[in-house]
């Protein structure tokens, strides 16, 4: 009998009959996520999957997340938070503007006790002070924010330098350097000499401002 009558009397449609299962590809996806865990040793499945559907995989949500706990990537860890290794580096001196900026925090109290935070921006070819944004709370969005009006006023830099803190080494800072051919130059934990210009600058803003401003009200008083 003709295969239009078979799969009537059998009750499944033709295409059910001639559907031929197609070979699973997960190489690239397998490879593209441990480009990513081996860079990002912390990263979740939805950043991951953003990020590989950024560079170019056309592969949806579902299959990611099968590779994804296939390849065993979603077991929280229990251990302190890692940082991947950071190579030293010698603290370069550039030889024009806009080659490297670096970025770092300050923080103080003001006379009632609240705390507040400062982000120093500075170019290090001319030591100059780029900008000082001032807030009781600085995140990644504001520290993006600050340098996009730096970088619409100045141009885009070749290299920022900052530290480990968590501002800095979020996603969205990171994609957003991605973006524009920025590259984050992240100094190893525990060695702020390795970002020695903007922590000379943090130093010279505390002793001529921060603390002889407190000193100045205590006279005051």
């Amino acid at each position: 009998m003709s295969l239009r009558k078979a799969c009537k009397i059998v009750g499944i449609p033709r295409t059910t009959y001639n559907y031929k299962a197609k070979p699973k590809d997960d190489a690239p996806v397998q490879e593209a996520l441990t480009a990513l865990t081996d860079k990002h040793v912390d990263i979740g499945f939805w950043q991951a999957y953003h990020r590989i559907r950024n560079k170019g995989h056309q592969s949806n949500h579902k299959k990611v997340y099968r590779i994804y706990t296939n390849m065993k990537l979603n077991i929280r860890r229990k251990t302190k938070r890692r940082l991947p290794a950071r190579i030293m580096e010698a603290l370069a001196i550039p030889a024009a503007p806009n080659e490297i900026w670096s970025i770092d925090f300050m923080s103080d109290a003001l006379t009632d006790g609240r705390r507040f935070r400062l982000l120093n921006v500075m170019d290090d070819f001319n030591r100059e002070s780029l900008s000082i944004d001032i807030d009781t709370s600085l995140p990644a969005r504001r520290v993006i924010r600050a340098l996009e009006r730096l970088v619409a006023e100045r141009g885009i830099p070749t290299c920022i330098r900052c530290d480990n803190g968590p501002e800095f080494i979020s996603c969205l800072l990171q994609e957003w350097c991605e973006s524009r051919s920025i590259r984050l130059l992240y100094i190893q934990p525990g060695k702020p000499t390795q970002n020695a210009f903007v922590e000379r600058q943090n130093g010279s803003i505390r002793r001529g401002l921060l603390t002889a401003y407190l000193c100045s009200q205590v006279l005051l008083k």
